[in-house]
Order: structure tokens, then sequence, then C-alpha cells
């Protein structure tokens, strides 16, 4: 048995915010800077109110109408987030209930950058074992309400946004390897170092970054699991068609690439459109490949994710 993606959807906000918007809203930065850095462009932000787990239910509804089938015949629903509506209930079982699924397991899982990789692997382990049939994973975020707006540093980094896709029990190859990975001595150089307490906030509420520490371990992390899972799968990295790494920064991507031998023209990049989109970074990618045209059936795909944690893994996919 394998597990196969029949489904893929995603959802950006309504609002498009570009480097000059976010100048004109007080952002002591410039577009040169900006793009220079990092490589974005705009990005898209939640309207107040707008949640998580209301742009996941947006990016499901997508999957399920691509693979033809319905809400209550998902039997797992697993949400990859750091920016959840609530303590609790989770985003998964909110997301349950907007799509009028009963009985399905929901749970969410949070390994930030990453989580999209972890939850597509956990629900595969889920599918494999032969409990489960049909999965829906999604990583969705509102990073927009954890940055301070007076640090240029990290506020013109990240937008939000959700994808999703739905893995299902296949006797075709699907998954073909999954790595993951996490160094918890790293967690200090990119954190929310604050939480609530008796009511009240404690510590620092917003992300905090290590802009060139994050740098070098990304690339190195995201090069060396590339690699663990072409070896797991015996291929060759010059098999794969299509490398979707995680959307945090233009460097870090072309980095990875170069690290790994995989040419420009081979990796998706949506990060000048989007900014980072922390879980939902990878999904997002995924689907707009999927759509456009330059991912189809047959091809291998590896989704690659880094983020705070540290966290890091791979998934190598024939789609």
């Amino acid at each position: 048995m394998f597990s196969r993606i029949v489904g893929t959807g995603s959802y950006l906000p309504p609002a498009c915010v570009s480097n000059a918007d976010l100048i004109a809203r007080g952002v002591d930065t410039s577009d040169e800077w900006i793009v220079t850095r990092t490589g974005i462009r705009t990005r898209y932000l939640a309207e107040p109110g707008q949640t998580s787990s209301d742009l996941a239910f947006e990016a499901s509804r997508r999957a399920l109408e691509m693979a033809g089938v319905s809400a209550d015949s998902v039997d797992l629903i697993i949400v990859a987030t750091s920016t959840p509506d609530f303590i609790f209930p989770s985003a998964a079982c909110l997301v349950q209930a907007r799509l009028g699924n009963r009985g399905a397991a929901a749970f969410d899982v949070q390994a930030v950058c990453c989580g999209f990789v972890y939850a597509l692997a956990i629900a595969e382990k889920f599918i494999l074992s032969g409990s489960h049939r049909r999965a829906l994973v999604i990583g969705a975020e509102v990073f927009s309400r954890i940055l301070d707006w007076n640090d240029r540093a990290t506020c013109v980094l990240f937008g939000d946004g959700a994808g999703a896709v739905l893995l299902e029990a296949s006797d075709a190859p699907g998954i073909l390897s999954v790595a993951l990975h996490a160094d918890g001595s790293q967690h200090r150089i990119l954190s929310v170092p604050g939480n609530i307490c008796g009511g009240q906030v404690t510590g620092d509420p917003f992300l905090r970054m290590d802009g060139q520490a994050v740098f070098k371990f990304a690339v190195r992390a995201l090069a060396e699991v590339g690699q663990e899972c072409c070896k797991a799968a015996n291929i060759g990295v010059e098999d794969i068609d299509w490398l979707i790494p995680h959307q945090a920064n233009i460097r870090i991507i072309d980095a990875t690439a170069r690290k790994m031998g995989i040419p420009p023209e081979k990796v998706v990049v949506t990060v000048a459109e989007h900014g980072n989109t922390s879980a939902a970074s990878v999904p997002l990618a995924l689907d707009l490949a999927v759509r456009d045209g330059r991912i189809g059936r047959g091809q291998k795909v590896m989704l690659e994710g880094v983020g705070g944690g540290f966290t890091w893994g791979a998934a190598l996919l024939e789609f």
C-alpha cells in the first residue's frame, strides 16, 4: 500500500500588501532593502477577525473539490500551524466542524515552518498502518498576529495563508520517502519567547530571529535532508523533477538548490509574491505548481521544510 496526493488546494487572504504599502504604514525600510535581502515583493495579510482555521477551511475545500470527494469521506484531519485560533480547541477540530465532517480524527501539529512536512509524514504513517484511508493535511498561518511591526528585520518577511492536500491510500506509488529531524538546542535563534500566565502575557510575545544563524542552519539542513530522502528512495538527485523548499528567503532557496545540485528551473519559488507563510508555504507553492500545469502525474517532487525548534524535514513524492 502507498499513500498518494489526489488533490491540492490553497487560499490567500484578500489583502495583498506590497513593500511600498509597508513603508507607507511606517515600517522603516525600503523596497530595495527587502528585495535584495529576501526576494520578497508582496505578501498577503489576514483581515481583522480572519483566523488560521478560516484560511485552512478554504484551502481544504479546494483540495476536496480537486479530488472530487466529499468531506465526510475523510477520516483524518491534521493542521500544521504555529498560530492557531485558540489554545484549544485545535484548528483541526474547527476545520472539521466547518466542513461538516464528524468522526474523523483531528489534531494540530506544531513544528513551525516545517509543520506541513511533519503533518504529511504523520498522515502517511496512519494510512500505511491501515487504520485510515483518507487524510486532509493542511498548513495554515496568520503570522501577522505575532509580528513586531517596529522590527524591520522580521516584519517584512512574513505573510498569511493556507495550503492543503488530500492524501489517500493507493496501490500506485505516492510518498516514496520521508525524513524528519529536530535540534532543540537551537531554539533561541528563531522563537516567540513569551506565553500567557494567569491571563497576562509574560516574556516577549513577538517573533524574534537571528537571521544569519537561521540562514546557515537552514541551507545545511535542507540540503542534507533532501539527499537523505533521495538515498532512502534509491534515486539520484538528478531524478527530481521539482524541488519545493520552504519559502523563507530567496537566498536560502538558491543556496539550497546549488548545494543539492538542482538547477533553478526545477525549483518552485513563490516567496516573491507570498513572503514566508511558515507551515503554509510548501503546500501553497505545491498547489500553485499543480494548478498551473508545471507538476503532473508521474513526476518526482521533493518537499522540504525548516523552522523554529529547530525542526527540518523532507518528503519525496511521485505525484
